[in-house]
């Protein structure tokens, strides 16, 4: 591929500001025959026209790393007293924010010639130039096939909402979207909020379980947890871990804009019909006598299932990839604190920060202390043993529920139903991207 690249150099000029204002769901691309709408249908006999390598390239590149984050936080409070230094779970940075860089979301992608897992690659040189072939070989490093075809399902609620079956992962199409391990973040979450100074912190309540002590008993008893701070575990939820899927979406709908690519977010198939198409894996708890009134229900089967992974891309922090719940909260520390890990990378440090500064910094900075590790080991552990799957109050696996079409835009449609219905980028996009 050229380095020179009309399309790439104007995309890579285009303003954010003009991005968040212009950007619109624009939904009728080329390929689709017919729009049935009353006195405003439209027939085209325009063929799908797939996005390029480049293009795709360049989205993929939306979701991915981009460099390095910085520990620009203090570790101690103003009379001296140590506090959490050592939230992250990874350093890198990526293109979209991410609770307590947590990085828990995967993204897969559908187009023409299959469906792909794109897995995640180390970040890129932030000293080299960001290339159209860069950013191409990085995509085909990313890409792994699960399947030699585009998945699909049948055309009919409940796979498909409305009009979106008519519309929505069709040929030509290129579909990205989330799914995010809540699991790893969930321990690590649990772990922060026992970093609190003495009386501050909560003690874990479980709200599936009659509000009774989520295996911390001995943790009130010795005074470690404060029993006037209760937290029930439906409270605390997801931990805020979802919210990275949600803006790593933003920005791929900004990057149509600035492309000039049709697209919009939009409701995916169910997750609970696209997780088991993708080949995901599920636990299923025995059901015991008071399940009813912890879950309210007889059925354990759909209500209590609990997608765990898609081995080997994706393995959630609980068995069977791990022994037991200690074992998988033992793993989260020592990923953080191990040689090379997320606090044990000295060579990332030195990078980042000057002189020998890295060095103090990782020799000064507090790690989780061993009744926080332990007391979370005992949560964890409770909660897998007493709902048979972790997290309970969560699925280990989230499937936000929509994903992001780009296609083609049919410039005769919105030409001829409306004023205004695209904007230069989508005008100028065949001539500065796929000029002959």
């Amino acid at each position: 591929m050229s380095e020179d690249h009309a399309g790439f150099d104007e995309m890579s000029k285009y303003p954010l500001f003009e991005a968040l204002h212009k950007r619109r769901s624009r939904r009728i691309g080329l390929g689709l025959k017919s729009v049935p709408a009353g006195s405003n249908t439209y027939t085209s006999n325009a063929e799908p026209q797939p996005l390029s390598e480049l293009e795709e390239a360049i989205l993929i590149s939306a979701t991915g790393l981009t460099g390095l984050t910085l520990p620009d936080r203090p570790f101690e409070s103003t009379t001296g007293e140590k506090i959490l230094g050592t939230p992250n779970l990874n350093f890198p940075g990526r293109a979209a924010g991410s609770t307590d860089n947590c990085q828990a979301t995967s993204f897969f992608l559908l187009n023409d010639t299959g469906t792909y897992f794109l897995k995640r690659l180390d970040g890129a040189d932030p000293t080299v130039p960001v290339t159209p072939d860069l950013l191409v070989q990085r995509a085909r490093q990313s890409k792994v096939q699960l399947f030699n075809k585009r998945l699909d399902f049948p055309r009919e609620f409940p796979y498909y909402l409305d009009s979106n079956r008519f519309l929505s992962n069709v040929p030509g199409s290129t579909v990205l979207f989330p799914v995010v391990d809540m699991s790893r973040q969930y321990i690590n979450a649990l772990m922060y909020l026992l970093t609190e100074p003495d009386g501050h912190r909560p003690y874990f309540r479980d709200d599936r379980n009659f509000y009774l002590p989520a295996g911390v008993r001995k943790w009130m008893r010795n005074g470690f947890l404060n029993k006037d701070i209760p937290l029930p575990l439906g409270v605390a939820g997801t931990m805020r871990t979802q919210v990275e899927a949600d803006l790593l979406l933003q920005n791929l709908i900004l990057m149509l804009q600035a492309m000039g690519l049709g697209g919009w977010i939009h409701a995916s198939v169910a997750p609970t019909k696209l997780l088991p198409a993708l080949g995901f894996k599920y636990i299923r708890p025995r059901y015991r006598g008071l399940d009813f009134f912890r879950w309210g229900t007889f059925r354990t089967k759909d209500v209590r299932d609990n997608p765990i992974g898609l081995p080997p891309y994706i393995e959630c922090m609980c068995p069977p990839y791990y022994p037991s719940m200690a074992d998988a909260v033992q793993a989260v520390v020592d990923d953080k604190y191990r040689a090379g890990g997320a606090y044990g990378d000295d060579a990332y440090f030195r990078r980042i920060f000057q002189g020998d500064r890295g060095d103090k910094y990782l020799k000064e900075v507090p790690h989780y202390r061993d009744d926080v590790i332990a007391c979370t080991k005992d949560i964890c552990t409770y909660i897998y043993e007493r709902h048979g799957r972790f997290p309970a109050h969560c699925d280990a696996i989230y499937a936000p529920g929509v994903w992001l079409q780009a296609h083609h835009l049919d410039l005769n449609y919105y030409d001829t139903l409306f004023n205004n219905g695209y904007t230069e980028t989508q005008r100028e996009h065949q001539r500065l991207w796929h000029a002959s």
